[in-house]
């Protein structure tokens, strides 16, 4: 499918195509009498298998209880394969799913590429200005809206409360704090302070941002995160590894960190609230009230993390429109939000939501509102989503010492620029 193809010309030629091949998978749409919606959706759930999959499948059945003629297809796609998955498909016209569960840096890529429906004037967009403004922002491109906000997120900083009581040392606020906090839980177990994710460049924007950088500059086109900032940042990192403060894997960080943090192996790592229904699995928080969570440490310049979290999407050539936009709108009423909250202690994307008792008291929406209020959102570009491929490579060179900070930025910079056309 040729670039920047519109959703409306792009189904038209799916509608097409599926006409001269006799329907195919795409004779899923319909409605019963009297305007009922019927028929089949295919949802690409992207959520973490195990304990998110289960919540968000049952939500799904739910759906089909109010919809009785709708069946939901629920697939769950690893969220490492998902995005190009979901191009593959939707570039052949053919295994797309109605709706996917789109990260937000996906969404204003996939819009671009003419693989996503336009959801303004439709049901999917039900109560629109209850949304928070950081939340919508990721889903509109080019003055339309594509996606609806699913749930919104940031990074914080996890720790084991009595690792660090036991050690005599702080919550970290900063990055001297947090060597010191280290060095403490060191000398006194001899477990590592903290976990450095190596193997996704993510982790290292709050870093990035703490020395008041960032990737690029989309108002002036320019690429910064090959500043002064960017190198800073990047020997920041560095240090805390050769400091000893820290302990990385630059192969499979994220299981890795999770071991390692749930059985006490070290007092602190990097992460999310979709991280929490996992985390408190661990031997080290049978006792809940032992895992805290803080804003993740400051650099010299501010502290920041990203605004992460997930959009739900209708893809342009979907056979059953009226039915992905009832399912898209049900996931995302300030309802199941609120048992999402409850069930997952994910936080929503609706201002109406935390206003409700049980939303308002959930300890850990508490401690993750305030990082998302603050976080820093990333350029919703179609070319975000890339730009993480370039620099992970160099971040975990620096990491494993095999290239220094600023040669590192460097080629970061220069991958930018070859993939940014016309940027500075």
């Amino acid at each position: 499918m040729r670039r920047g193809m519109t959703a409306t010309a792009l189904v038209a030629t799916l509608a097409l195509a599926a006409t001269a091949c006799g329907g195919g998978d795409g004779d899923k749409q319909g409605k019963g009498a009297g305007g009922e919606l019927a028929g089949e959706v295919t949802w690409w759930d992207t959520s973490t298998v195990g304990s998110e999959d289960k919540v968000f499948k049952k939500i799904a059945e739910d759906f089909e209880k109010k919809h009785p003629k709708v069946t939901v297809k629920y697939v769950n796609v690893p969220f490492g394969d998902a995005q190009n998955k979901f191009k593959n498909a939707a570039q052949a016209g053919s295994g797309a799913p109605d709706v996917i569960r789109s990260e937000v840096a996906w969404t204003p890529d996939f819009a671009d590429l003419g693989y996503l429906a336009p959801l303004d004037g439709t049901t999917a967009l039900k109560n629109e200005g209850d949304f928070l403004p950081q939340a919508a922002a990721s889903t509109k491109y080019k003055d339309k809206t594509y996606a609806v906000p699913q749930v919104i997120d940031s990074l914080g900083i996890f720790y084991n409360k009595k690792m660090l009581k036991d050690a005599g040392a702080e919550v970290p606020k900063d990055v001297p704090s947090l060597k010191e906090a280290s060095k403490k839980v060191k000398e006194k177990s001899g477990k590592t302070g903290f976990y450095l994710r190596g193997d996704d460049a993510y982790f290292f924007l709050p870093f990035l941002y703490g020395e008041g950088g960032d990737l690029v500059d989309a108002k002036t086109k320019t690429v910064t995160v090959d500043n002064a900032a960017g190198v800073k940042a990047m020997k920041t990192v560095k240090d805390l590894l050769d400091s000893g403060a820290a302990k990385t894997d630059a192969t499979d960080g994220y299981e890795n960190q999770q071991k390692a943090f749930k059985s006490g192996e070290v007092a602190m790592m990097v992460n999310g609230p979709w991280a929490l229904a996992d985390t408190y699995t661990g031997e080290q928080f049978k006792d809940k009230s032992n895992l805290g969570i803080a804003p993740v440490p400051a650099g010299s310049a501010k502290q920041g993390a990203p605004q992460g979290g997930h959009n739900l999407a209708v893809y342009a050539g979907s056979k059953n429109l009226d039915a992905s936009y009832a399912f898209v709108e049900y996931m995302s009423s300030p309802a199941v939000q609120a048992q999402v909250t409850k069930e997952l202690n994910l936080l929503p994307t609706r201002t109406s939501v935390y206003a409700q008792p049980e939303v308002a008291k959930n300890e850990i929406v508490g401690l993750f509102k305030p990082a998302v209020e603050k976080a820093v959102e990333r350029p919703w570009i179609p070319e975000t989503g890339s730009l993480f491929a370039p620099l992970v490579t160099e971040y975990t060179k620096v990491l494993t010492g095999q290239t220094t900070p600023e040669a590192g930025t460097k080629a970061a910079g220069d991958a930018y620029r070859k993939l940014l056309k016309g940027w500075k």
